[in-house]
């Protein structure tokens, strides 16, 4: 379990509710306290600062609106439903709107809290004017934890597309026909039948931290060694006629020189975000480039645990760059994830016998091995307590029986 904590320790989690909950908290105490301390025309500062806050987004909501309409109403809408596709982009879906009215309802029964209707009116225009500005300057602009929160929930990262695209085009093809190709390889290599343990018949799909990818595992690894390829799987795919799919076996040794023989491969898509990074146009730098990782295997993760077709065929590994100068830790990963799987997975040794007492033991403690003659056939006497198993029957339910008096046909047996 060592290894999954590491990971668990790494892959970031969705970003929670605790700014919502500081947020109302901060907002009852302070309202709670100037209730208690002046709760003269109270709603009437509500519904003022309410005002404040929204005629401002209000306002650069409609400087959007022109922009969308006079410079974009073509190439990005078609010209087509434009207020009926652009209002809702430009103001929030309407929710502002809305607030806004509220507060201007409340403002309008319970009265202005300023002396001079003057000054309350030059506060609003003026705050409202002043949030267009600094949002158009970019000084109100969302933070890049409020960016990065907006991604990750719409599924706009870069890592969420190549995270649908690696499982949508390669992996949902290729491993529902994973076990019968290990099959098949293992009939045509009969010699290294015994190097194949039960928690390494799967696709070992490898994620660095660091995305940088080689493209042969034993440059790694002295202990990786490239053994065979698995039969080829041909697909027809995207107008290519039998396009081909195959798996790469490596043996890998331990410290013991004890072999292994199991399907490995990098996640190629780790080649893209690499690139990115490497050239200054992308924009993307090597920070990003590690949060797009940890992103990746998070979203890779979720999608293969959902996917029915592709359910106990597969193992993602996140390797930790941090262990970069041990010249044999992609191996020692590797086994250390099938090992894991062995012993996790799969019962490798016989459930522990039960000390029992046997009804038929002699004085000397030994059981007779001479068989039972019972209802005419011989039966072979069998412990009082062993390992509970579960029966089904396949016979319908029968009511059940009426007790039936039988004391007098006893009493005439004795």
């Amino acid at each position: 379990m060592q290894c999954l904590r590491d990971q668990d320790a790494l892959i970031p989690g969705p970003r929670g509710n605790l700014p919502k909950v500081c947020a109302v908290a901060v907002a009852a105490i302070t309202i709670g306290s100037i209730i208690f301390l002046s709760p003269e025309r109270l709603f009437g500062w509500v519904a003022m600062v309410i005002l404040m806050v929204t005629l401002g987004p209000l306002l650069h909501g409609l400087y959007l609106l022109a922009e969308e309409m006079l410079n974009h109403s073509n190439t990005r809408y078609r010209g087509r439903r434009l207020l009926s596709r652009l209002v809702p982009a430009c103001f929030g879906g309407g929710r502002t709107l809305l607030t806004a009215g509220l507060a201007s309802l409340l403002l309008f029964l319970v009265g202005q809290p300023l002396p001079h209707q003057e000054q309350c009116w030059k506060l609003l225009v003026l705050a409202s004017v002043l949030y267009t500005l600094f949002k158009s300057l970019g000084v109100l602009g969302p933070s890049e934890v409020e960016l990065s929160d907006i991604c990750e929930r719409r599924k706009m990262n870069v890592a969420h597309g190549l995270a649908w695209s690696f499982y949508l085009g390669y992996l949902q093809l290729v491993l529902p026909n994973l076990e019968d190709s290990i099959i098949s390889f293992c009939a045509s290599h009969r010699s290294t039948t015994h190097l194949w343990g039960r928690g390494s018949r799967k696709l070992l799909i490898l994620v660095p931290l660091n995305a940088n990818i080689s493209h042969k595992l034993e440059d790694e690894d002295s202990n990786i060694h490239f053994y065979d390829n698995l039969p080829n799987n041909e697909i027809d795919r995207a107008g290519v006629r039998g396009r081909v799919y195959k798996h790469s076996v490596y043996r890998v040794m331990d410290e013991d020189g004890k072999a292994s023989d199991c399907v490995v491969e990098y996640a190629t898509p780790l080649l893209t975000l690499y690139n990115m990074s490497q050239l200054s146009s992308a924009g993307f730098g090597e920070p990003e480039r590690r949060q797009q990782v940890l992103l990746f295997f998070r979203t890779l993760q979720e999608i293969l645990d959902n996917s029915l077709e592709c359910r106990n065929r597969y193992k993602l590994i996140l390797l930790n760059d941090e262990h970069e100068e041990d010249p044999h830790f992609l191996s020692k990963a590797i086994l250390r994830h099938v090992q894991q799987q062995e012993k996790e997975e799969f019962c490798l040794t016989p459930p522990p016998l039960q000390e029992i007492d046997h009804p038929l033991t002699s004085a000397s403690g030994t059981l007779p091995s001479a068989p039972l003659f019972m209802k005419g056939e011989w039966h072979q006497p069998e412990p009082m307590s062993r390992e509970p198993t579960l029966m089904f029957s396949l016979d319908k339910p029968q009511p059940l029986k009426e007790p039936v008096e039988d004391t007098d046909h006893y009493q005439g047996q004795t």
